[in-house]
């Protein structure tokens, strides 16, 4: 028999010292995941993994603003966490492809008629070192991508976080608005019910604030329900459990701005800044060096290099080479190059709609943000301001008994329900400017709110 040892000892020194240099890093890759982040303008919270539990309590220890529930979320979203967890995969096989295959040692020992036969094999795989220079830089750009979609997991976990803050604090405020409808309403049909039973007033009348209130017990129950779903919604972003659900939220939303952002240059801001286009354009990159590393080795699939040092049974010693080389007769790799062919020009068209479509989401996210601050504007600086001087001169005809104080308490009504719509378009317009943001950086999660014309309020009857 013969001893085969598949590599040459320059190889083999070659083979140990790359397999050397591939590392894991100190980090994880999480540096540049902060990096890529802080330059759309979301910060990662600074905190080792022993501390999250104790920040998270400090923040809950305060009403929330938006800036904290996105640092819990950030520190404690079980999803972001899995997140990181695939970036540890993506680093485990860049340092997986700078290592050979580990050689295979074997022996064997036979004893036949003629004496005992000895045979040794030591194999190490030559094609995995020739094609290495060409295979570390793939994974190193799959690597690039896996820290691009976590940074992005990041933008979006934010953004989906302060969008669901936004709501909660919103549907805080309806819920109040609306109790104060109730309680109301509940005086008016009290009241209507003691006037007919003195015989001062009409069924029909009575019927109608009766009507009115019981739509107001209906509107509050929504709105209590709408309040659980979006505060739980909230809960499931920053991770919370226990106890620590009974967070505070502020009374209010935050003011609108002075004047709403102007962005000079929205659609090229976007190409350069948004994430899945710029992990469009890596992807490419990859595709087409390993369209490259496919047309290498079309006609090379396996080549054993062997050093040939054999004894036989009676004693005799021989030594030389092999070379062993696959030869393609049946499969001169044409399928493998077309397939990666067709892949890199699927990714090319991809990345061209994915650009496209970029243009649109950025011209459309700021079309709504501008719309959202008009509208929120329009009922802080217009519709409310009006509705409370006409409360204010109803107020001053009733002390004059000039209206009846079912008058007075429709008035009252129409008012909260202004106030209420003033809250919702305030919500808007915040979720708009989130919406945004996350246009211009690729962490987008859903699309931001959709202006259209809200179902209307109980109305008061008319007398």
């Amino acid at each position: 028999m013969r001893t085969k040892a598949r590599h040459t000892l320059p190889l083999a020194i070659a083979a140990v010292l790359l397999a050397g240099c591939a590392s894991f890093s100190s980090d994880g890759g999480q540096d540049q995941v902060r990096a890529l982040a802080a330059a759309r303008n979301q910060n990662l919270p600074p905190v080792a993994p022993a501390a999250r539990a104790q920040r998270v309590t400090e923040l809950l220890a305060t009403p929330l603003t938006p800036e904290h529930a996105v640092e819990i979320a950030l520190l404690n979203n079980r999803t972001l966490q899995a997140g990181y967890a695939e970036l540890g995969i993506a680093e485990a096989d860049l340092v997986q492809s700078g290592r050979l295959q580990n050689p295979v040692l074997s022996f064997g020992r036979v004893r036949g008629a003629d004496g005992v036969e000895i045979e040794r094999q030591l194999m190490l795989p030559v094609i995995g070192l020739l094609t290495m220079p060409l295979a570390r830089p793939l994974e190193a750009r799959r690597f690039e991508l896996a820290q691009m979609r976590t940074a992005a997991d990041v933008l979006r976990v934010a953004d989906e976080t302060r969008r669901a803050w936004y709501s909660a604090v919103a549907a805080e405020q309806s819920a109040l608005y609306l109790e104060q409808v109730k309680s109301a309403a509940e005086a008016s049909a009290e009241l209507a019910q003691r006037m007919a039973q003195a015989g001062n007033w009409s069924r029909l009348q009575q019927a109608r604030e009766q009507a009115f209130y019981a739509d107001a017990v209906a509107q509050l129950a929504r709105a209590r329900h709408a309040r659980t779903v979006e505060r739980e919604h909230l809960t499931r972003l920053m991770g919370l459990w226990g106890d620590a659900i009974a967070f505070q939220l502020p009374e209010r939303l935050p003011d609108l701005p002075a004047a709403p952002r102007e962005i000079q240059d929205a659609e090229g801001d976007a190409m350069r800044n948004r994430l899945d286009i710029l992990m469009a354009q890596k992807e490419l990159a990859g595709l087409s060096a390993s369209l490259g590393l496919t047309r290498a080795t079309r006609f090379v699939n396996l080549l054993d290099l062997s050093y040939l040092r054999n004894r036989e049974a009676d004693g005799a010693r021989t030594t030389g080479y092999e070379i062993e080389l696959q030869i393609p007769l049946f499969d001169w790799g044409s399928a493998r190059v077309a397939r990666a062919e067709a892949m890199y020009m699927q990714a090319v068209q991809r990345a061209a709609g994915m650009a496209i479509d970029a243009r649109s989401q950025v011209r459309l996210a700021y079309s709504g943000y501008r719309t959202a601050y008009d509208i929120a504007r329009h009922y802080r600086d217009e519709v409310v301001p009006l509705k409370k001087r006409i409360s204010d001169e109803q107020l001053l005809r009733y002390n004059g008994m000039l209206i009846s104080v079912f008058e007075l308490l429709a008035d009252a009504r129409e008012q909260v329900a202004s106030v209420n719509a003033a809250i919702e378009a305030q919500r808007d317009f915040w979720i708009a400017d989130s919406a945004l943001q996350a246009a211009l950086t690729g962490g987008a999660g859903t699309p931001g709110p959709t202006l259209r014309a809200d179902a209307p309020a109980p109305s008061a009857p008319s007398h």
